[in-house]
């Protein structure tokens, strides 16, 4: 008779909870899937992402800093967060879809339509915002300005889970000599 030690490490030691936790044991055991636009194989799409999300929640704290003060520093710098994260979300985009087209294990898993979809919902939600905004930055922020930005987090958040789902459960974008299809 197996310990309950042993079986735990000779499977998935996650559920498949499909689409929030989607397991699968060889892809947990197996050395990962490079990335398609990587440097010196270390790959950019992790890198890429760090400022959009930083400036899109940086630009829900404005707009809060907005609505308690009135003070027009903070609808200034709303729109130049959401422009900045919109141009920097554009690049991470064109670096995760390389993934996304070339890697068959992405477009096997339901993280990967799941990141996609919403990442794309966060570029199109950002981009309405920083139009909404553009000539007259202070009006517009409170209702809908600042209820945009709040689905933007929100989304933002749940778009960074299933793109941890993809990275360290599925292993696509990691640092490996895996095959570039699904096994």
């Amino acid at each position: 008779m197996e310990s309950t030690e042993t079986t735990q490490t000779s499977s998935t030691p996650f559920p498949n909870i499909p689409p929030v936790i989607e397991s699968n044991d060889s892809e947990y055991r197996d050395t990962g899937v490079p990335s398609t636009v990587a440097i010196a194989g270390h790959p950019l799409h992790p890198l890429s992402v760090i400022f959009p999300i930083a400036f899109l929640a940086a630009a829900l704290g404005s707009d809060i800093g907005y609505w308690l003060t009135g003070d027009f520093f903070w609808a200034r710098a709303s729109l130049w967060l959401i422009g900045l994260g919109l141009a920097g979300g554009l690049l991470a985009a064109a670096i995760g879809l390389s993934d996304f087209l070339k890697i068959e294990r992405v477009r096997k898993r339901t993280a990967g339509w799941v990141h996609l979809i919403l990442n794309v919902s966060i570029l199109v939600l950002s981009l309405v915002n920083f139009l909404l905004r553009w000539g007259d930055a202070e009006s517009r922020i409170v209702p809908w300005g600042l209820l945009i930005s709040l689905i933007v987090g929100t989304l933002t958040s749940a778009s960074g889970w299933f793109g941890a789902e993809l990275s360290y459960r599925h292993k696509i974008g990691v640092v490996g000599a895996g095959s570039r299809r699904y096994p």
